[in-house]
């Protein structure tokens, strides 16, 4: 007989075993040969498994950062998560492939808690008593329901994420239902007196105290990182008094240290003009002015000057053949515009209808002619724009070249990249229209080249060098051969509006 009996520890809260029950059988009585017993794991570097490895190398992975949450922010946050898992037990457990990474969480947090501001803000509250405090009373028993049957993360009471069973229903507590049934039924239940004292308190919340400061939030007593401030509202104001600033794609809140005031920019714009004039390097002056606009477009300001600069950088776009930024500077022009802040609208009303015309935008050039006013048709610019669209609707090659050469403004850089298409449904007409030749010279004049040197070119560079033959009256074109060979090139340069042809 043993000097003892083995007692199987206990395990639950249940009811305790009868000495009879708790005998353990000598099939499963615990061995305690020195073999069995675990070694101490040595004190220095942990071994951690390769999940939790994978787990830390996707937190880092350059595809897993997000720009509103901060580096040192997610590895706080993963010390966390880590250190929990080791404290609980649960390493070997967790699932980390599937678990959310700590920028999620964070990320997840930080909605919580500005969707908590804006639950706990006292809107209309005299108005619907009866309702803001049935769904309050409601919100607080399913918030203690959720804290009691779940497994909590902190002295908050709030559940990690990743052991939420459903995200989608995380925000119901919050939302208020109307309740139908008559106000006094709904105060005689709830208790008028102790809502009122729930209703004050609530307001009390968000009053000044004595010194002047704001109250605790709720929200900002919990161990997790507090969640970011939210943006200022209206404009800042400027205090760089640099004038050359490098463009650069806002991810934050802009900084006002880095952005210039107003009478910095207007000193800015003369700069530019000066250097472009001198210079005339465009990737350094689109880069000035796009930082330029960058700095008006965050400070809020839309005057005169502001029309000025996206006119500027308009104009020097067009003379490049930049579409895009011209593009830019055109939508917004529109904008300001219409706010009648000056500049020259007509001017870039003509500009607007010979872009059409290079991009065989019908539809848009319907409604630039539908909103016309009877004062911008008899502007220069416009008229000369609607004379170039009726040439070119017409057929009328003749009339379209004539414009060409007599173009008012910046319109010339427009037309340019849509005249070779154009010489090239007129070359094809003349092909078919004339027999058996035509002097070199005809071509010049019609489709508005320089010179016979020019036009040759033109003509070369499409493949027809076999049909020019010199003669004794000088260089012709055999148009009886051609009746069809500019038509493929023709095609090819309608499929592509927005390329820019041989010239």
């Amino acid at each position: 007989s043993t000097a003892f009996t083995a007692v199987t520890a206990r395990r639950s809260f249940g009811k305790p075993l009868t000495a009879e029950e708790a005998r353990p059988s000598p099939s499963i009585v615990p061995s305690t040969s020195p073999s069995s017993i675990p070694a101490p794991t040595p004190k220095g570097k942990r071994d951690w498994p390769l999940p939790v490895r994978t787990y830390v190398q996707r937190c880092f992975a350059e595809e897993n950062i997000l720009p509103d949450v901060k580096l040192q922010e997610m590895e706080v946050k993963l010390k966390q998560v880590i250190s929990k898992a080791v404290e609980t037990g649960t390493l070997a457990v967790v699932d980390w492939d599937n678990l959310p990474l700590p920028q999620m969480m964070i990320r997840e947090e930080h909605a919580q808690a500005h969707c908590a501001r804006l639950s706990s803000s006292p809107i209309q509250s005299n108005a619907f008593p009866t309702t803001t405090l049935h769904g309050a009373n409601e919100s607080k028993s399913k918030k203690r329901k959720s804290s009691e049957t779940g497994p909590v993360d902190d002295a908050s009471g709030r559940a990690p994420p990743w052991s939420q069973a459903n995200s989608r229903n995380a925000f119901e507590s919050r939302i208020s239902y109307p309740d139908k049934r008559p106000r006094n039924e709904v105060a005689q239940e709830s208790g008028s007196s102790k809502s009122f004292q729930i209703l004050d308190g609530r307001k009390k919340r968000f009053e000044p105290t004595a010194h002047g400061t704001s109250p605790v939030r709720p929200w900002r007593t919990s161990t997790a990182q507090e969640a970011p401030p939210l943006e200022r509202e209206g404009p800042i104001v400027g205090r760089c008094q640099e004038l050359e600033k490098k463009y650069f794609r806002l991810t934050s809140a802009p900084n006002p240290d880095t952005v210039r005031p107003l009478p910095v920019l207007e000193k800015t714009l003369d700069h530019l003009k000066r250097r472009w004039k001198q210079e005339r390097n465009y990737s350094y002056i689109c880069d000035q002015f796009k930082s330029l606009r960058q700095d008006l477009t965050v400070q809020r300001i839309k005057n005169g000057f502001t029309v000025n600069a996206y006119e500027i950088h308009a104009r020097i776009a067009l003379e490049k053949g930049d579409l895009s930024e011209y593009n830019q500077c055109q939508t917004q022009l529109r904008a300001l515009y219409a706010q009648k802040l000056g500049g020259h609208p007509a001017e870039f009303m003509a500009y607007r209808i010979l872009y059409f015309l290079h991009t065989s935008n019908r539809i848009d050039m319907n409604d630039v002619l539908a909103d016309l006013t009877p004062t911008e048709k008899q502007d220069r610019a416009v008229k000369h724009a609607l004379e170039t669209r009726s040439a070119l609707a017409l057929g009328n090659y003749h009339r379209f070249f004539e414009l060409y050469l007599d173009t008012p403004n910046m319109g010339a850089y427009l037309m340019d990249m849509f005249v070779a298409r154009e010489r090239l449904a007129a070359l094809s007409a003349i092909c078919r229209a004339y027999k058996p030749d035509i002097k070199l010279r005809f071509v010049t004049e019609e489709l508005g080249f320089e010179s016979d040197d020019e036009s040759a070119r033109f003509i070369c560079d499409h493949g027809a060098q076999h049909l020019l033959e010199e003669r004794d009256d000088g260089v012709r074109l055999v148009t009886g051969k051609a009746s069809t060979f500019f038509e493929p090139a023709l095609r090819a340069a309608s499929a592509r509006p927005g390329t820019k042809l041989l010239a």
